[in-house]
């Protein structure tokens, strides 16, 4: 015979299903009102770094990041509480993003300014991927994590390669132009030789020589083409997994949401429930 359920187990239960359960109407109102909380947290975060209204809407301000910042704090310990399994939850990307979102609040007792830190629960906008049922972008997902994976290595060569030539130009820009143009040392010379690798210029340090200059052109011609090798990288390992998907003979494609279906038989995909054609 069953154990009747606690009316612990059974609050905790509606919990979950409001707090989890996407696809109700609770959960629903739950997820957006929760995405509505955010937006306005971190509207409140960025207006409190504006001078003027900070001195006129100060403690208005505060008192509402406080209210929000509790009502994240109960949020996250209710999650962990209906959870059947807290750990996956906490130890979770999103779980991390969570609380990382409600420390700054607190850190501001000890770490005067640490309250700006408070935007950072913008990562928890990546929710309504979820939330607005866009499933259809797991697929896409799953093929790019595929692809930055495959090219980590190759990435990893390249960016030692341009580490490499970074220290050997700024070095040779050290010597050419000397501290009177404002090389003062080699590590100037190579932040110098970053920024302009990376087309940024800031300006604050500019040749003045005729063979730094020339050096100078060629570093930010050079630039142009190491800015697109991670890109082509990337791409090309994006194109290879969709190759290769479209090569596997023994699965088929939810036309809602990308999901492999390994099923051959299968009528409903297994992932979204949307209904499957006959290839």
């Amino acid at each position: 015979m069953r154990a009747l359920k606690s009316k612990y187990d059974i609050l905790r239960q509606k919990i979950y299903i409001v707090i989890y359960g996407s696809n109700t109407f609770a959960g629903k109102l739950f997820d957006l009102t929760l995405l509505g909380v955010i937006l306005l947290s971190v509207l409140l975060v960025m207006l409190e770094s504006v001078q003027q209204l900070d001195a006129k809407y100060h403690t208005f301000l505060i008192v509402s990041e406080w209210i929000i910042t509790v009502t994240f704090t109960l949020e996250y310990i209710l999650r962990i509480i209906c959870n059947r399994k807290p750990l996956n939850y906490i130890f979770s990307f999103y779980g991390i993003v969570d609380f990382i979102s409600i420390l700054p609040m607190y850190l501001s007792f000890f770490i005067p300014g640490s309250r700006m830190l408070s935007v950072i629960r913008a990562l928890r906008l990546l929710r309504l991927f979820g939330i607005l049922d866009l499933v259809h972008f797991t697929g896409q997902e799953s093929q790019l994590k595929l692809a930055i994976k495959a090219s980590r290595t190759k990435i990893i060569v390249f960016v030692y390669f341009v580490l490499i030539v970074s220290i050997l130009l700024g070095a040779i820009m050290y010597v050419v132009e000397g501290k009177e143009s404002g090389f003062t040392s080699i590590p100037v010379s190579i932040y110098w030789c970053i920024v302009t690798l990376t087309t940024v210029g800031y300006g604050d340090i500019a040749p003045a020589t005729t063979l730094g200059q020339i050096i100078a052109s060629c570093i930010m011609i050079m630039g142009y083409g190491i800015i697109a090798v991670p890109t082509g990288i990337v791409t090309a390992e994006f194109a290879n997994a969709k190759r290769n998907q479209s090569k596997d003979d023994s699965s088929r494609t939810c036309p809602s949401c990308t999901s492999i279906i390994y099923n051959e038989e299968a009528r409903f995909c297994h992932h979204c429930g949307e209904k499957l054609t006959n290839d």
